[in-house]
This record gives C-alpha cells, structure tokens and sequence, in this order.
C-alpha cells in the first residue's frame, strides 16, 4: 500500500500539505508533487502531458482558487473559470490514464443556501446557492459531477469528499481572502498588541457554522484511498455547530485580547446555519478527533510561529 504512487495537486495548500504530511508520516514513500510554477493546472496540454509521464496510482486534488466571502464576491469569474479549468484537466488527465483512485476535494457551499438541518448529500442540487459563493459552489458541483458521470460510465472510484468549514496550519491569514477563522486570529492578535483595540466583524453573528481542523481533513482523505470507499459523495465534518458570535468569543479568549467587539450588520452574514450530516462516512469508519478549542489553539500557535512569513494576497 505504502508503495502507490499518489500526486497530489494543491500540495502546497493548507489541505494538501496536510495530507502529504501525513502520507509521509505513515510512510509512503513515492509520492508526486508539483508547485503552481512547475505545473499550471488550468493548461490542459500540460495535465495531460504530466499525467503520461507519471502515470500515478492515485490523485488527490486538493488545488483550487480559494477565498472569503469578499474575495468570492469581487472576483466571480476566475473562481469560476480557473477551478473549473483545474478539475477537469486533472479528473479527465487521470480517466484517460486509467487512474485507480482519485479523491476530489469540494466544499459544504456546494449545498443550497436554506437546506434542511444537518445537510445530507441528497440535498445537492435542490434549492438555490448562497449567492455571495455561487461562483465557487458552481465549479465544486461540476467536479463532483465529473466524478459522477466517470464512476457510472467508466466504473472508476473517484470519491468527492465535501469538508466543512477548514481552518488549521497554513491557513490564509490575508484579511482580504481568508476565511473566518483565520480572520478573527489575525484581527484579535493585532487589536491586542496594538492595546486591545476593537475588533470589527461582519454580520450579525448569529449565522451558525461547523469547523473542521485540517488534519481530520488528511486523515478523511487517506482513510478514503486506504479502505476505497465506494459512493459518489461524502460530508467530511465533525456533526456539531457553533455561533459566529461564539466562535469569535472562543478565538478572543485564546488569543488574550481584552478589548470590545463591534458586529457591522451592514454586511451580510451567509448562509444562515450549514450543518452537515456525516452519518454516511461514520458508516465507513472515520471520525474526527480534534476538537474546536484544541484545533484554534493549534491554528494560533502555528500563527505566531510563521507570522514574519505570512503575505498578503492581492485581488
């Protein structure tokens, strides 16, 4: 097993570091990857050319345009036009390669905006998106589609695993496209050393969301490869769900910030609540194991840690 040749895509990335960390932890020895400088994803010439010379047993495709609210809002075209670009030249690469197994890595906004609580995997498809990530979602569903569509034609295993909301080392931290969690790190570590400033956050805190740190992801997707599950789609969470308003009280207290907190509800909050129903892949046999407070912790202190290095992203 530890002898498969497995590429992954987005090895760089928060997910697909993690995954490659622990591949090597368990001792897999031939694994392939390649930075955004070496291999263009969105070239189809080039995936293809790649994938020939490789020929790898498995792929994990954890590269994709990533961002906030506000970065999904201000540019819908390249998230989009270059993660649909992405998915295709990697899923068809590797069904024209005869690829064993690959493992698609979507998102939970996939799922329509009002779904019924916790969200199950049939729900895809049946009610309108969150029209602030609609961009992204769109490109997420066609991936999984692709998947899909090969598995019923061609009887290959390709699973789209669908994770919660992700935080964790290597988080983008850039106000402009991070997600939530790694935004209130930043936000109430620089209001605390610069004398507990206020803190602004968008909404009205209310909206509720589920957190998944990074490694249960990795764990999620080798597990996959490992047991070969079988199905078109699985939520990848920890089936428990907490308040913006909560999270940011939770994220204050680790960090040490004493100042005041202002909610800016003339900014939209989303999505109302996203719960996902993992009942489908605890029948498989994974579960989570780092819980919130512990995963925040984690998250805080890699910050600290890599905080000199960190850049900004442009929009």
């Amino acid at each position: 097993m530890t002898e498969r040749k497995i590429y992954i895509a987005g090895h760089r990335g928060m997910v697909g570091s993690a995954v490659l960390q622990l591949l090597e932890n368990k001792g897999y020895s031939n694994l392939i990857t390649r930075s955004s400088d070496e291999l263009d994803l969105r070239n189809q010439q080039a995936v293809d050319k790649f994938m020939r010379e490789h020929q790898p047993d498995v792929v994990v495709l954890a590269a994709a345009r990533v961002g906030g609210i506000l970065a999904n809002d201000r540019n819908p075209y390249p998230f989009l036009y270059e993660n649909l670009m992405i998915e295709s030249n990697v899923i068809n690469a590797a069904h024209q390669c005869d690829v064993d197994q690959l493992v698609f890595l979507g998102s939970s906004c996939i799922y329509p905006k009002h779904a019924d609580q916790p969200i199950k995997e049939e729900y895809l498809l049946t009610g309108s998106l969150e029209p602030t990530n609609q961009w992204y979602a769109i490109a997420k569903i066609a991936g999984i589609k692709l998947c899909e569509a090969l598995n019923r034609q061609y009887n290959r295993n390709y699973v789209s695993l669908m994770p919660t909301n992700l935080y964790g080392p290597r988080d983008n931290f850039d106000l402009k496209t991070s997600h939530v969690v790694p935004a209130m790190i930043r936000k109430f570590y620089e209001a605390k050393v610069h004398g507990n400033e206020v803190v602004g956050l968008w909404g009205t805190g209310n909206p509720k969301r589920e957190f998944l740190h990074v490694s249960d992801m990795a764990k999620a997707i080798v597990f996959s490869i490992e047991e070969r599950i079988e199905g078109d789609l699985y939520n990848v969470g920890i089936g428990q769900d907490i308040s913006i308003r909560e999270l940011a009280y939770l994220i204050q207290k680790i960090v040490g910030h004493r100042g005041e907190i202002i909610w800016d509800t003339t900014k939209p909050d989303g999505t109302p609540r996203k719960l996902l129903d993992v009942s489908k892949i605890h029948s498989k046999g994974w579960e989570h194991e780092c819980e919130l407070e512990e995963g925040i912790r984690n998250t805080y202190g890699w910050y600290l840690e890599n905080i000199d290095d960190l850049k900004e992203v442009k929009i």
